[in-house]
C-alpha cells in the first residue's frame, strides 16, 4: 500500500503507475488512519504544518519513492532561475537521451526509468521531505529570502536547499554559491561567486553567449552541466535556446515605447536581478502581489540606486507605499494593475521603461503569473 498526501498532478501520476495507491487531501482526514506504517508520499505543496503530515509515520517525497530506479540525475534548485537552467540543460542534453521533470511539470513517475539521464527542477519543498534520494549532479542557484510562510524562516529555507549535499557521495560534484563553501558534504563542491567565477571555473567565453543577466548566470551553469558531463560546450545550441515568456520580456507599445513583462518575478531576488540591464533608464515600476511573507527591504535597499518610480498594486501596496516613503522613493498607490498601467501611461517619458516585476506572487488578483502577465500586455496594446 502506497499512501500518498494530495491530489494533484504528481499524486495522480503516482497513482497511475502504481498498484494500491490512497490518495488523500484534506477533505478525508476523517478517513486517514493515524497508526498507519504504510509508505506515504508528501505532495511537494503541501506543508509540514498540515495534519495529514504530523500524523504518518513513514513519510518520503516523491523523490524518494523513485530513488531506486532514478539513472544519473542532474538536480537544479535555487531561489530564480532554476526553470530556465533545467530548460537550458534539456536544451543541450536531449540529443545525449536526457529527460527533464520534477518542479518543471512532468511527475518523476512519467518520466522514462530507461533515459540515461534525468534533469530535475529541485523545489525547497521536495528537499524538506527527500532523506534518500540524491543527485549525481547539484546545481544550486543563488539563495535569496522565499517561502518563508511554508518553511518557517529563511535559516529553514536555506537548509531545504542545501540538504541534497547531505547524501552525495565522493565522486559527485555539487555547485553551489560561495557562500555555502563551508558546507560539510562529500561531494566535490565548486564555487562561484558570479558568472565570472563560472566562466573562469569551466573555461567559457562569455562573449559568445547571447543571454544578459539574469539568464547568463543560467546559461553557464547549463553549459558547466554539459562541460562536467560530457566535456562539451556548445554556443550554437545554448544560443538557439528562447526564454519562456514573462522573464523579463520586452516588448512595445502602438508607440513604440518599451514595456518589459517579468510577471515571474514572485520574489525579491527575482526582481532586484531584472532591473540590472535597465540602470541607464528611468524605470517605471509596477510592485506588489502576494509577497508571502518576505523582508522587502532588501528590494528597496537596491531600488535607491536606480532613477525609479513605483507603482504599487496587489495585497501587501500599504507595505510598498510605506517603504517608498521610508527609502525616499516616488509612489503610488494603485491597487489594481489597470490602474498602474494608465499612470505609467500618463508619466511615461522619452528613456522610460514601463515594467511589471512585482516581487510577489499573483494569486491575491489573478489565477497565476501566466495569466497576470498576460493581462499587463493586453492593458498595453489597448493603449491609444
Amino acid at each position: 500500500m502506497i499512501r500518498v498526501l494530495g491530489k494533484g498532478i504528481t499524486a495522480k501520476a503516482i497513482e497511475e503507475v502504481f498498484d494500491n495507491v490512497i490518495l488523500y487531501d484534506d477533505s478525508d482526514f476523517e478517513l486517514y488512519d493515524k497508526s498507519s506504517n504504510d509508505i506515504t508520499v508528501v505532495s511537494p505543496g503541501i506543508m509540514p504544518s498540515n495534519q495529514m503530515v504530523k500524523n504518518a509515520n513513514n513519510l518520503i517525497s516523491e523523490y524518494d519513492l523513485f530513488a531506486d530506479v532514478m539513472p544519473f540525475s542532474i538536480w537544479i534548485s535555487g531561489t530564480n532561475g532554476k526553470t530556465t537552467t533545467t530548460q537550458m540543460c534539456q536544451h543541450l542534453l536531449e540529443k545525449k537521451g536526457s529527460v527533464c521533470g520534477g518542479n518543471i511539470g512532468t511527475p518523476l513517475a512519467k518520466l522514462n526509468k530507461d533515459a540515461k539521464l534525468w534533469i530535475l527542477e529541485t523545489s525547497s519543498f521536495t528537499n524538506h521531505y527527500t532523506n534518500k534520494a540524491k543527485p549525481n549532479l547539484y546545481i544550486l542557484l543563488p539563495v535569496s529570502e522565499d517561502h518563508i510562510t511554508w518553511h518557517g524562516s529563511f535559516e529553514e529555507y536555506k537548509k531545504a536547499k542545501l540538504k541534497p549535499l547531505d547524501f552525495m557521495l565522493k565522486d559527485e560534484i555539487a555547485i553551489i554559491p560561495e557562500e555555502f563553501k563551508d558546507y560539510k558534504t562529500d561531494a566535490k563542491i565548486i564555487t562561484y561567486k558570479n558568472s565570472d567565477c563560472l566562466c573562469k571555473e569551466f573555461g567559457i567565453d562569455k562573449e559568445k553567449i547571447k543571454f544578459k543577466e539574469p539568464f547568463l548566470l543560467d546559461s553557464l551553469l547549463a553549459l558547466a552541466s554539459s562541460k562536467i558531463i560530457f566535456n562539451e560546450i556548445d554556443y550554437e545550441l545554448i544560443n538557439s535556446f528562447v526564454i519562456d515568456a514573462h522573464k523579463v520580456e520586452e516588448f512595445y507599445d502602438k508607440k513604440n515605447r518599451l514595456w518589459i513583462d517579468d510577471s515571474k518575478a514572485t520574489n525579491v531576488d527575482a526582481t532586484i536581478n531584472a532591473l540590472k540591464p535597465y540602470k541607464d533608464k528611468k524605470i517605471n515600476l509596477i510592485l506588489g502581489g502576494d509577497d508571502k511573507g518576505a523582508n522587502l527591504k532588501p528590494l528597496f535597499k537596491d531600488l535607491v540606486n536606480y532613477d525609479i518610480t513605483i507603482f504599487a498594486i496587489g495585497s501587501n501596496e500599504e507595505k510598498i507605499i510605506q517603504l517608498s516613503k521610508e527609502f525616499g522613493i516616488e509612489s503610488f498607490s494603485l491597487k489594481f494593475l489597470k490602474n498602474a498601467v494608465e499612470k505609467i501611461d500618463e508619466l511615461y517619458t522619452p528613456n522610460s521603461v514601463g515594467m511589471l516585476s512585482p516581487a510577489a506572487a499573483s494569486l491575491d488578483q489573478f489565477t497565476s503569473y501566466k495569466h497576470r502577465g498576460d493581462e499587463f500586455k493586453k492593458l498595453i496594446h489597448a493603449l491609444s
